[in-house]
Order: structure tokens, then C-alpha cells, then sequence
């Protein structure tokens, strides 16, 4: 009914830049906030940065300065400009909405299958 597809994941060297995106489709009514998440081996998966539809923004301690998440609402879609990357970036990264389907009566989580962020130092 819904789906949620990242792109833009890879392989970098550390100091390097990489661009997230991730498109919502399906029977959409809308979407309240979007958010990435990130989970390396062994760990638990944590926020990375979430945005409200109306463009307000908080990041994890680690990411400040560096990492930048924006929205285009009329697309239904959520990007994350990672900037100066480090080896500790390196992780499986998630796209999450909480949206509302045609039909339904409230909200929900959806979440996106993840896409490889790889950092070499």
C-alpha cells in the first residue's frame, strides 16, 4: 500500500560527501514527519536527523554541522546531505514516515528497507 525506496547510498573516503533520498509512494493522504535513521553492526539503530512537513529540523550530536535533511512535500520525499563523513558514519541507513493512507483513521510508521553507507578512512 505504501513504500518507502532509498537511493543514494555507496562507498566514500572520509572528508567525502554523499546525498540521501527517499521517495514515498502508495495511497498517501499525508505525512507528518520524515526522518533517517542508521543502524551499524552491532548496534542499536538511532536517529540520525528527523524533519517536520513544515521544514523543522534536529540532528543527533554527531551529525551536527555535518549532515543536513530536507523535504519536499509536494514529492513525498526526504533527503540527508551527509557532508566531511567519518569512518563511524558507516551503517545501514533508513528513511522513516509517519503518514496517514487514504481511508485510514490515523497515523502510522513506515520505513524504508535501507540503503549501505560505507566510510573508509
Amino acid at each position: 500500500q505504501v513504500q518507502l525506496v532509498e537511493s543514494g547510498g555507496g562507498s566514500v573516503q572520509a572528508g567525502g560527501s554523499l546525498r540521501l533520498s527517499c521517495a514515498a509512494s502508495g495511497r498517501i493522504a499525508y505525512i507528518n514527519g520524515m526522518g533517517w535513521y542508521r543502524q551499524a553492526p552491532g548496534k542499536e539503530r538511532e536517529l540520525v536527523a528527523h524533519i517536520t512537513r513544515f521544514g523543522s529540523a534536529n540532528y543527533a550530536d554527531p551529525v551536527k554541522g555535518r549532515f543536513t535533511i530536507s523535504r519536499d512535500n509536494g514529492m513525498n520525499r526526504v533527503y540527508l546531505q551527509m557532508n566531511s563523513l567519518r569512518s563511524e558514519d558507516t551503517a545501514v541507513y533508513s528513511c522513516n514516515a509517519d503518514l496517514r493512507v487514504f481511508g485510514g483513521l490515523g497515523f502510522d510508521d513506515y520505513w524504508g528497507q535501507g540503503t549501505q553507507v560505507t566510510v573508509s578512512s
